[in-house]
């Protein structure tokens, strides 16, 4: 998709960026101007290839690991992109998350806390973090990744439906208390995205998802990095407090 560079002069932090999703978002944000912090906290090989990328391609790009459990690490996480950047930071995806699989029944209160410290109090921290820098430097956005499941849960993933519904009230209610600071906080909720051996890993589930998906594929991670991309551009400069979902038309599905 050829676009203008909606994001020239922006510097993004995006969380989780060793990731297949996260990998996609940072190019994304490269590719339409925007200097990029990748975030990973042990993916340090993967996201290092996506910096030495983007820098090979003229842009700018910086790896910095942080274990988002910890409050501190968050707000240093902000700190070492705005030394890195000059003082700037213009926008926040809020990307890394678990995503394991546990029946709710044997679930332990630890395996609980693990999806929600990572998914949704890592959210909340990074996004305290960042919002307090654009409110002083004139205001900026934030996306965080929720995802379908946060209204549809599926079997095994009571912790990661959970946290990602509060991920997506959390964005309503950030938006409502930072947007008088010109910051814009949002929701990109994806479907089932492709990654390598998907479809050798669970052969049934990705069946009837291309049954019943309307666009008759999985999603893609570029799918999700252009939601991200638009929703932190300015041809999103009236959109806050909003779910995006990006799942081919799944959710339009009747379940009865």
């Amino acid at each position: 998709m050829n676009l203008p560079e909606l994001l020239h002069g922006q510097t993004a932090l995006v969380t989780g960026a060793g990731g297949g999703i996260g990998r996609a978002i940072a190019l994304r944000f490269a590719e339409q101007g925007a200097a990029v912090a990748l975030h990973c906290r042990t993916a340090v090989e993967s996201a290092g290839e996506v910096a030495s990328g983007i820098r090979e391609s003229g842009g700018e790009a910086v790896v910095l690991q942080a274990d988002l459990t910890d409050d501190d690490a968050c707000h240093r996480l902000v700190r070492e992109v705005t030394d890195w950047s000059g003082g700037r930071l213009t926008a926040l995806v809020n990307n890394a998350a678990v995503q394991p699989v546990q029946p709710l029944p044997g679930m332990t209160a630890d395996a609980w806390r693990t999806v929600v410290d990572t998914d949704l109090t890592s959210v909340f921290a990074c996004t305290q973090a960042a919002a307090a820098h654009m409110r002083a430097h004139g205001g900026g956005t934030v996306t965080h990744i929720a995802s379908i499941e946060a209204a549809h849960p599926a079997p095994g993933h009571a912790h990661y439906s959970a946290a990602k519904a509060a991920v997506v009230m959390h964005a309503r209610a950030a938006a409502l208390e930072y947007g008088p600071d010109g910051i814009r906080v949002n929701t990109v909720s994806p479907g089932l995205i492709d990654r390598e051996g998907l479809a050798e890993a669970w052969p049934d589930g990705v069946r009837r998802w291309l049954a019943a998906a309307p666009t008759g594929r999985l999603g893609r991670p570029e799918d999700v990095a252009d939601a991200c991309v638009f929703l932190a551009s300015p041809l999103a400069r009236w959109i806050t407090g909003h779910d995006l979902t990006v799942d081919g038309g799944i959710s339009a599905r009747p379940t009865w």
